[in-house]
């Protein structure tokens, strides 16, 4: 099953409150709303895109050792994916599709690492709870993903229906802007070039992880 088909089949069952989720009919107007409001901004438009220079990180892992993209690329291209937390399940779901294709991603001689803002703590359950064979980074204060332009600060309302959702941003981040980033993939080339970029202000919408093979098996014959 596609990814796409995944996470539609997961927002359906949410909304519906099927177990073991519960009804919570209010929640969505004001999730749709955050949106929508997102996508308008045009911020997905002003991020790091194809053709840019990546930013340079260096990020600790789950384990507090320190990922530095610039060695990662030393050895190949590499995949870049920002998202929310161990707390949000569009993510989760579209780890565990880049996990199921990371032999493939690493026969083309490419790394992956995902990163988002919560502390190394909840990126050890990221990688325990979706079995991951991928470092998640801790991006401390959201510094990296201010860099490549996808972190955003939530409206009040949005903080409002959070707080009372129990999804307690500054707890799990360590950190207290209530900020998080757009979802958001990169294909980033041997030389440091964004060779590919999807970024959705949509949290619902993810590519598929084979919309990054052809790119994969350019970079790897160019390399």
């Amino acid at each position: 099953m596609a990814l796409q088909d995944k996470l539609d089949a997961f927002k359906a069952d949410f909304k519906a409150g099927k177990p073991p989720y519960q009804a919570q009919a209010e929640i969505h107007p004001i999730m749709e709303r955050a949106t929508a409001e997102l996508i308008a901004s045009g911020q997905a438009a002003r991020a790091v895109k194809a053709g840019d220079r990546a930013r340079v990180f260096k990020l600790k892992d789950q384990n507090d050792n320190d990922v530095s993209s610039t060695d990662l690329l030393a050895r190949g291209p590499l995949v870049v994916t920002f998202y929310r937390g161990a707390w949000c399940p569009y993510c989760n779901i579209e780890l565990q599709a880049i996990n199921e294709v990371l032999s493939q991603i690493h026969a083309y001689g490419a790394n992956v690492v995902a990163i988002s803002p919560q502390t190394p703590v909840n990126s050890r359950k990221s990688v325990r709870e979706n079995r991951l064979s991928f470092p998640v980074l801790s991006d401390v204060n959201g510094e990296t993903s201010a860099a490549f332009g996808v972190r955003f600060s939530l409206p009040g309302y949005l903080v409002d229906l959070y707080r009372r959702m129990r999804n307690d941003l500054p707890a799990f981040n360590d950190d207290p802007s209530w900020t998080l980033p757009m979802p958001a993939r990169y294909v980033i080339g041997h030389d440091g070039i964004v060779l590919y970029s999807e970024v959705n202000p949509d949290y619902t919408r993810r590519p598929d992880p084979s919309d990054m093979f052809a790119v994969l098996e350019k970079a790897t014959a160019k390399g």
